[in-house]
């Protein structure tokens, strides 16, 4: 390189190098002596927070994928105490608040345990055992006597939140029960936002811009949106979390708002639906006002649940048990439910009365005191006699051990003559005086013949009778997802349990499905279904799959769980069997089934609750006779006569095959949809 480039070439870098310096050299004049003050007072406002982003909930599926619960956009108002400024300000702009929500008709979130109106020391009628202990908590941390008047206890919680004398006693409360809320929400927790009234409308959304208030904000959020009215003891529901709640979800990285599932599929199969929050990290200035927004960690959603659940089966049970009750006149609970045969999944499950999840909310409070109740799952946790539906369990085992053959007759004379003090009667003789004669183990079944099963059940005692019992998961967890009731099997435990004495002839009783028998809707379904599938007891399901949140892979699919078996001869299944269809053909339903083209094996029951009660209702059914695919158990609490319901079934039966009574067709698992 000549001495002339490189000279050159020097004194053009020197240039660049000297422009870069006046460059830097400006903009750090710039920055701190012209614009110095201002970048100050910048730093000086700017407040600096993180919130946990709650994540939207995976979505609920029917079998076939028909949407049962998904999301629907929602505004909600939440307040940070760091940015609403000292005690007489946050004081002021609460009373505002919650005055405007009153004028608007939006609930807001106050669950201070003292009435609203004085003299302010009644609990709140929503209140439950754990907000108490929250509350008594509270106290004792800030030593405050709890004793004494409601009045006198507001009056202590005036100096405690630096409320101002000059405010009424009824301006106080609503100030203190915000205040309380804050509170909570800055002990020992990071987060500090709390939402103060969910799912508002646009409309107070405007008035509240408008006003501008510090230390509120709007925030979007997701609300559980339902598409049918149906299944909703199963689906159950969602609502924020109760202090004991709390404790159990932070460590799995739950805000203290999170909604959780509360009830039904939502609760079960909360890890699931409830996807992962994130961290949101909110610069905004003392006003309030948010300047900037970024995530540390973004909110994953929920996976989505597909159900075993057929939705238009579903509606099918729940329309016709309905319209039965109804008919019937009954203010009685009832339950109904449908589970397949070889898998043990629920295709649909109905507890009369029941609800709508859309107006879930609103209408709690009138729920909760309904009678009977619409929030109790009868099919899972209401337990009953089962009645002469028992009387398969009875044969099984009387056969299986040898006790009779399919062929072997007993003589029903209307009274069991075994023993000398008690000699129970049959149905048949008691209420007709009439007898049922010579009757093998089918003919017993088709005409419910008491003295049969009262002889082959003294003869089989009472350990092998529970044993067969327990074998088709009577008084046993069914393994359902949900929370289920176990029930009780008769025998000398159970007495000893309950303080009864128990004599060797109870064991007719117990044989008939009396005693102290007393099962679930479900552990029937199951039982039958057990029977029908030749003596493979599965464990019962609701859950089919479970999907990522974009439909793009599989998370969980559900394989069938063997419980246990039982053996069950070819021959002894058969008589059993035709003894279920003779139910049907010429028997106590035959006048239900008139006509229907598809077998159908039940058996019918009525089980006496009470020396001066009406008897529940029971009745059970499998289909197709010749290839079970279907079990269902219906119970109608003081509904009388089993065989009633054989025509709720009939009605579901029409659906399910697609007879000439109904439109509707059965549609094929993974089928397209309309």
């Amino acid at each position: 390189m000549d001495k002339h480039t490189f000279f050159t070439r020097s004194i053009a870098i020197m240039v660049f190098i000297a422009l870069m310096m006046g460059l830097f050299g400006y903009s750090l004049y710039d920055f701190q002596i012209v614009h110095g003050a201002e970048a100050l007072a910048m730093s000086d406002k700017k407040i600096a927070s993180s919130d946990t982003v709650d994540s939207s909930r995976g979505e609920i599926t029917d079998r076939y994928g028909r949407v049962l619960v998904t999301n629907s956009l929602c505004y909600n108002v939440t307040l940070d105490q760091l940015s609403m400024g000292g005690y007489q300000d946050q004081n002021k702009q609460i009373l505002s608040l919650v005055n405007l929500c009153a004028n608007k008709g939006v609930a807001y979130t106050d669950e201070l345990p003292l009435s609203q109106e004085a003299p302010y020391d009644s609990v709140l009628s929503g209140e439950t055992a754990s907000q108490q202990k929250i509350f008594t908590s509270y106290l004792a941390d800030r030593k405050i006597n709890a004793n004494g008047s409601g009045t006198a206890l507001l009056s202590v919680l005036r100096t405690e939140y630096g409320i101002d004398p000059g405010y009424s006693d009824g301006d106080a409360r609503k100030i203190a029960g915000i205040r309380y809320e804050l509170d909570l929400r800055t002990r020992n927790i990071v987060n500090t936002a709390y939402v103060f009234a969910g799912n508002v409308n646009i409309d107070f959304i405007t008035v509240l811009k408008e006003t501008g208030y510090s230390g509120v904000r709007i925030e979007t959020s997701t609300i559980r949106k339902y598409t049918t009215p149906y299944a909703a003891q199963l689906l159950g529901w969602v609502g924020q979390m109760n202090q004991d709640e709390w404790n159990a979800y932070k460590s799995k990285g739950y805000s203290m708002n999170a909604l959780i599932g509360k009830d039904g599929v939502e609760k079960a199969f909360e890890s699931y639906l409830h996807g992962s929050g994130g961290i949101r990290i909110v610069d905004s200035n003392t006003s309030g006002k948010v300047v900037d927004e970024t995530y540390a960690v973004k909110p994953e959603p929920g996976d989505n649940v597909t159900l075993t659940l057929d939705l238009g089966l579903q509606e099918s049970l729940e329309t016709a048990l309905d319209n039965y009750m109804k008919q019937k006149n009954k203010n009685h609970g009832a339950g109904a439910v449908i589970i397949d045969v070889h898998s043990g999944g629920v295709l649909a499950m109905a507890s009369y009365p029941t609800y709508d999840l859309s107006t879930f909310s609103s209408n709690y409070s009138k729920l909760a005191n309904q009678s009977p109740s619409p929030l109790f799952n009868r099919v899972t946790q209401g337990v009953y006699p089962p009645g002469s539906t028992f009387k398969m369990v009875t044969a099984v085992g009387g056969l299986q051990e040898g006790i009779i053959t399919p062929s072997t007759r007993v003589l029903d004379t209307g009274r069991y003559a075994y023993y000398k003090d008690y000699q129970p009667m049959c149905w048949l003789y008691r209420e007709y005086h009439r007898t049922h004669g010579w009757v093998n183990v089918s003919k017993a079944l088709e005409v419910s013949c008491n003295v049969f099963f009262y002889d082959v059940g003294r003869r089989l005692t009472i350990q092998l009778l529970d044993k067969y019992a327990s074998e088709f998961g009577l008084g046993q967890h069914t393994g359902i997802e949900l929370p289920e009731s176990v029930g009780a099997l008769a025998g000398p435990e159970n007495s000893k349990k309950i303080g009864q004495d128990w004599n060797e002839g109870t064991v007719l009783s117990a044989a008939i499905g009396q005693s102290d028998n007393s099962f679930t809707p479900l552990q029937l379904a199951n039982y039958v279904a057990t029977l029908v599938n030749g003596g493979t007891r599965y464990s019962v399901h609701v859950l089919q799959s479970v999907k990522s949140y974009d439909y793009s892979s599989i998370v969980y699919q559900h394989q069938n769980k063997v419980l246990n078996s039982i053996q069950i001869s070819p021959q002894n299944l058969s008589a059993v069997k035709e003894g279920m269809l003779a139910v049907t053909q010429t028997g106590t339903a035959a006048a239900m089934f008139k006509g229907f083209p598809i077998k159908v094996g039940a058996k019918t029951g009525s089980a006496q609750v009470g020396e001066n009660s009406d008897s529940n209702a029971v009745f059970v059914c499998f289909a197709p006779y010749d290839d079970p695919q279907i079990a269902m158990a219906f119970v109608a609490e003081k509904g009388g006569a089993g065989y009633e319901l054989a025509q709720v079934a009939r009605n579901v039966l029409d659906y399910y095959f697609g007879t000439p009574d109904t439109s509707s067709q059965i549609e094929t698992e993974n089928s397209l949809l309309p």
